[in-house]
């Protein structure tokens, strides 16, 4: 059973940048042909897609993000890495990650999940 696990700071101030860590346990992030993805959701909005890494290290953004976000990955500790810069209070969302098994920019194709961490933007 494939199991993720958000970690990071909950509390970033304006202008600066958001890392959160996806550590991965019960599978590889290199195994063919998955792709891990970080996803967020606004208060009493929609799950909104950010981005995604693939077993291969390509990666993947949204157009409306990709200016600010980049996805990184570390396999010697199965992990991959979040980083969206400049943010401010509309940053302040639960992040999840996830995995889904091909391509997809779909929150509800990705079959597992994190339990997602809030992050608070805030000086």
């Amino acid at each position: 059973q494939v199991q993720l696990q958000e970690s990071g700071p909950g509390l970033v101030k304006p202008s600066q940048t958001l890392s959160l860590t996806c550590t991965v346990s019960g599978g590889s992030i290199t195994t063919n042909y998955y792709y891990w993805g970080w996803i967020r959701q606004p208060p009493g909005k929609g799950l909104e897609w950010m981005g995604a890494i693939a077993y291969s290290g390509s990666t993947y953004y949204s157009p409306s993000l990709k200016s600010r976000t980049s996805i990184s990955r570390d396999t010697s500790k199965n992990q991959f890495t979040l980083q969206l810069s400049s943010v401010t209070p509309e940053d302040t969302v639960v992040y999840y990650c996830a995995r889904v098994s091909y391509y997809s920019d779909q929150p509800n194709e990705y079959d597992y999940w994190g339990q997602g961490t809030q992050v608070t933007v805030s000086s």
